[in-house]
């Protein structure tokens, strides 16, 4: 039945892409109070499941489609089927996320002002945005091969390299692309940005001021994009403590940490110790920091064991960290390591592992059966 479900599920989210209204509404009744529907998306999208099927799937699609009402995305919709420069500007889009340059250098072309538009979704992204795979209509979040050749054209025929969308209260085609899982997965993260950056990106404006201060490097660490932050900062983003911890920079740690409230210094110690930074840890100790401090849902510990940072876990353990403190999930440190171990796994997670069992963490009563699978199976 679960696989029916997925399989069903793909086809209402093609259905919703196209804004099939009946189709995604058959889907709602053939599913009603599935639990599915309780994840925090449907009620962001305006869902209310004490209201017909009809009334929902118009949530659903209007929302996948970045509009905030229904009838907002029907005059879009309605506008799209006779006005030839948004029929440009969406197929511009398609090009770019498709990776078909040929096409795309030719409608740019054809229409010297199509670079300089912006998608009239709630978005409101350029096309040099679109290239960051990143807060725009989740089909559209993917990143073709040759994505940096794409970029490079936009820029050369005029796309202005710093212009934000307004997803995420505010960002530029270098903040969308540093905090993009895609990019990094095509394994272009680094020449896209510096392609980006030698067109003139600035890295200190890339993010909303509101947002992780408007710097660029908390914004990629609190997304979970760790993979970009040395580049950034080699080419200039701004470093406060929070970010000199989780670059692993002891020279910047000492130099700042005084004028840095007490906040942003246990949050700087999670991070060092997340990302293995022992010299940064055993300074920010020595300051009088506690290895037990609880802070965004998490602990040193804890922030150690998500990583598979199996030297910070000894070290840790060594000077006293509580090895049953617990995340904002409820899990142990063992715990989320056995949910890191099928889920997120790191090459030390199952020394890990055998590491807090042999110093006493308790095993609950259903976790035996996974320790035994994951001993068996390595």
């Amino acid at each position: 039945m679960a696989e029916v479900f997925v399989s069903d599920k793909a086809k209402a989210d093609e259905n919703a892409r196209n804004g099939e209204l009946e189709a995604v509404t058959a889907f709602l009744r053939r599913y009603p109070g599935h639990l599915h529907f309780k994840a925090p998306w449907y009620a962001e999208a305006g869902c209310d499941w004490s209201k017909p099927a009809a009334f929902n799937a118009k949530q659903i699609i209007k929302h996948k489609h970045w509009f905030v009402s229904w009838a907002e995305y029907a005059a879009f919709r309605e506008q799209l089927e006779s006005d030839v420069e948004l029929q440009r500007f969406e197929a511009a889009v398609n090009a770019i996320c498709d990776g078909d340059f040929a096409f795309l250098k030719r409608l740019l072309n054809e229409d010297a002002e199509l670079v300089q538009r912006r998608s009239l979704r709630g978005h409101r992204a350029t096309l040099l945005n679109y290239t960051g795979a990143n807060g725009i209509e989740d089909w559209r979040q993917k990143t073709p091969a040759n994505i940096v050749d794409i970029a490079r054209l936009l820029l050369e025929t005029g796309a202005d390299t710093d212009a934000w969308g307004d997803m995420y209260g505010g960002t530029s085609t270098l903040g969308l692309v540093a905090t993009s899982v895609h990019p990094v997965i095509a394994g272009v993260q680094e020449p896209l940005m510096d392609i980006l950056i030698r067109h003139g990106a600035d890295p200190n404006r890339a993010v909303a001021p509101n947002y992780t201060g408007g710097m660029l490097i908390l914004a990629c660490i609190h997304n979970g994009r760790y993979e970009p932050v040395h580049y950034l900062a080699r080419h200039g983003a701004k470093v406060d403590l929070e970010g000199a911890c989780a670059l692993g920079d002891l020279e910047k740690v000492r130099a700042l940490f005084d004028e840095a409230v007490s906040q942003k210094q246990n949050i700087g110690l999670t991070w060092a110790c997340q990302y293995g930074h022992i010299p940064v840890v055993d300074f920010l100790l020595e300051k009088g920091l506690s290895v037990n401090t609880a802070i965004n849902g998490t602990t040193p510990l804890l922030a150690a064991a998500f990583e598979g940072q199996l030297q910070m876990v000894i070290k840790l353990l060594d000077w006293g960290a509580d090895i049953e403190a617990v995340n904002d999930y409820g899990g142990t440190a063992l715990g989320q390591t056995l949910w890191c171990l099928y889920n997120h796994r790191c090459p030390d997670h199952l020394q890990i592992m055998e590491l807090l069992i042999n110093r006493g963490a308790i095993i609950k009563d259903d976790w035996q059966t996974y320790i035994n699978e994951i001993r068996a199976h390595g």
